[in-house]
């Protein structure tokens, strides 16, 4: 089966597409991958995106034109990777949409929204749609997130020791393989988010993120607020666990930062890239992980990678590039991967990690323009993920 997976991550920069063939036997899950791409939201797009994310207030009508716009934006990029990618033909698309808002009481997730309307990516491509992924899971008891895990853990599970994928987006999640353990997964806490609002406040929106990480490259850890920042209660809670830019936005940043002044913003950059490292270190520690398959934007700052390899120095980095899995396409092609399982009556999420009562088959699907035709169900679930051939793009 040809799928294309679509998603946004939480620095809503851009629409990333990730295509491959899979196809399970007995209990391997083999996958070709066709290459990738990635296309920027438009200016408005984004603008609106940002304007309506916590802890800023938006309306009916808003959320309205942020689900056509999403969707509208994913059914481009699902056209092109159509096209681009496949040669012309797919079977499925796969559409994690842009989360919105991920709502957390007490640690508990309440419900999740992420936009970006299926019908647009239907219509435009002709071809079924799996999207609202997470939901499903919610409502089992769990947190909906990381979904990653599913793939993280077929790809890791021939490796040795404790091997560990690390996924640097605008929060930072881990997924813990142990030998003879059910697998964990957890967000560790905020990776290029907070860093992303402070390079945004400090430049008035000049830029977006702090490239190569020059700007913590060129400051220094401030040890005051470095405490203020991890005496956040969210650290001490036990996974599994989940957040978002919900907790973790500039007007957060900015109360620490008036419990602990930092004259230079390049200080207050290199701090928060000191608190993703000390964090993601942390949760390493704890469950003994002994090799960490990093993956993700974070993955492309030597500042904040220097940092993670200078916490955890008897731990093995490297990028999930050696498992066949593109850093930059990994998350495209774990939600690929979830919508096969979907569409082949298995379940996608791994209750050990997301805290569910149950593992539960993910998401909506939407068909395409002829009849609805779904493969007969599998008669197990895959065990390992045999990554063959291949493209990059």
């Amino acid at each position: 089966m040809r799928v294309i997976g679509l998603m946004s991550g939480t620095s809503y920069d851009a629409v990333e597409a990730a295509a491959a063939d899979l196809e399970l036997r007995g209990e391997v899950l083999e996958m070709r991958p066709l290459g990738h791409l990635s296309a920027p939201y438009p200016d408005e797009l984004r603008d609106l995106i940002a304007s309506s994310l916590p802890p800023a207030a938006t309306t009916a009508g808003g959320v309205t034109r942020l689900d056509t716009g999403i969707g509208q934006a994913f059914a481009g990029v699902a056209v092109r990777a159509v096209r681009e990618l496949c040669g012309g033909g797919a079977d499925l698309v796969v559409s994690h949409g842009q989360t919105l808002y991920h709502w957390v009481e007490d640690g508990a997730v309440r419900g999740t929204l992420q936009l970006g309307q299926p019908a647009w990516i239907a219509e435009a491509t002709g071809l079924p749609v799996v999207s609202d992924l997470r939901s499903r899971d919610v409502a089992a008891g769990g947190q909906g997130a990381p979904l990653v895990a599913m793939t993280d853990v077929l790809a890791m599970a021939a490796l040795p020791g404790v091997p560990a994928a690390l996924n640097l987006g605008g929060i930072a999640n881990v997924t813990v393989v142990a030998p003879g353990a059910a697998p964990l997964a957890f967000d560790t806490g905020p990776a290029n988010a907070l860093m992303d609002a402070a390079v945004r406040h400090f430049t008035g929106g000049a830029a977006e993120y702090d490239e190569d990480g020059r700007r913590a490259g060129a400051g220094r850890v401030d040890p005051a607020l470095l405490r203020v920042l991890l005496d956040d209660p969210y650290y001490g809670r036990p996974a599994p666990k989940s957040t978002g830019k919900e907790r973790f936005h500039l007007p957060y940043l900015l109360r620490a930062l008036g419990a602990a002044p930092v004259a230079e913003p390049n200080d207050v950059l290199a701090t928060l890239a000191g608190l993703t490292a000390v964090t993601v270190a942390d949760a390493c520690r704890a469950h003994g992980v002994t090799r960490l398959v990093v993956s993700g934007g974070g993955a492309r700052n030597p500042v904040l990678m220097g940092m993670i390899a200078e916490e955890l120095p008897d731990v093995t980095l490297g990028s999930s590039d050696a498992l066949g899995l593109p850093s930059d396409a990994k998350e495209a092609l774990a939600f690929a991967v979830l919508g096969f399982l979907t569409v082949n009556g298995l379940p996608g999420a791994l209750p050990s990690g997301t805290g569910a009562r149950r593992a539960s088959l993910l998401g909506t699907v939407t068909p395409g323009r002829g009849p609805l035709r779904l493969p007969e169900p599998a008669d197990g679930p895959p065990r390992v993920l045999r990554v063959t051939g291949g493209a990059s793009s």
